[in-house]
């Protein structure tokens, strides 16, 4: 069995290898160096024309992070970046390229558009002197990240404290009635603050809820989550204690996390 589970994983990591190589590179489009007629331009020199039509209101903020596919040309024609296919790129607004920024800050969720940007907006030291870089961008997902919670400093009156001195306030009711265990994997959404209001971590941003077991995480996080129910959505205030106490590199003090139990496994 052990040597069938091996082979087995063998082939499938082969056939994932195959698959990655087999996915064709992305040609540059015939109008990389000849921008259209009709493409519209910025007053700061960025250029775009719409690929496909996106739909709603809703466009990122600068605080705002945007899921989205992309593929970068140099003018020469050079492959720099394909997140296209199951691959995708999340990345903050205000931490994007300059001229790609100023596009995506105007897209619709599913608008895909072709932008060249020049050497001023960004493209210096990643295209050649001169030259500028040609992408195609799609956005699949505008991310907003949750608000700084207005009792963050300290537990309000109204939470329940335990003996351990981990404090909780249910924000929205459970729809299981099932409690995990101390043994049990979860999957959650969570985003967690220090007692100032910065957010040191959100799984919301990465679109991609945590999975992990219970014994596994700080002490605050194994006894809170076992007071819930699947579908519930819970603010804790975990004191230093039970948190990252003297843990290098770990955010200090009280920390504050909203969490949504979404499956106990």
């Amino acid at each position: 069995m052990k040597t069938l589970t091996l082979s087995l994983l063998t082939l499938l990591v082969s056939l994932s290898l195959i698959a990655e190589t087999a996915k064709p590179k992305p040609e540059p489009p015939a109008d990389l160096n000849n921008v259209p007629a009709d493409a519209e331009k910025s007053a700061t020199g960025v250029q775009w024309k719409r690929l496909a039509e996106g739909s709603g209101n809703d466009r990122a903020s600068e605080s705002d992070f945007v899921k989205f596919h992309y593929i970068v040309w140099t003018s020469e024609g050079r492959l720099l970046n394909d997140m296209t296919g199951e691959k995708a790129g999340i990345a903050p607004v205000n931490k994007m390229l300059p001229g790609l920024r100023e596009v995506i800050e105007t897209m619709a969720v599913g608008e895909k558009r072709r932008v060249w940007v020049p050497e001023s907006m960004g493209a210096r030291g990643r295209a050649p002197a001169g030259g500028h870089l040609t992408i195609d961008a799609e956005v699949l997902k505008i991310i907003h990240p949750p608000a700084v919670p207005s009792n963050v400093a300290a537990p309000p009156e109204d939470a329940i404290k335990t003996r351990s001195g981990l404090a909780y306030k249910v924000m929205r009711p459970g729809t299981g009635t099932e409690h995990p265990k101390r043994s049990s994997k979860v999957r959650v959404h969570y985003s967690g603050w220090t007692t100032d209001g910065k957010m040191f971590d959100s799984s919301l941003l990465r679109d991609e809820p945590a999975e992990f077991p219970l014994d596994k995480v700080i002490a605050g996080w194994t006894e809170g989550l076992q007071l819930m129910t699947e579908g519930e959505r819970t603010r804790f205030w975990i004191p230093s204690r039970l948190a990252y106490d003297r843990q290098p590199g770990k955010p200090q003090g009280m920390l504050v996390f909203d969490v949504e139990l979404l499956k106990i496994e």
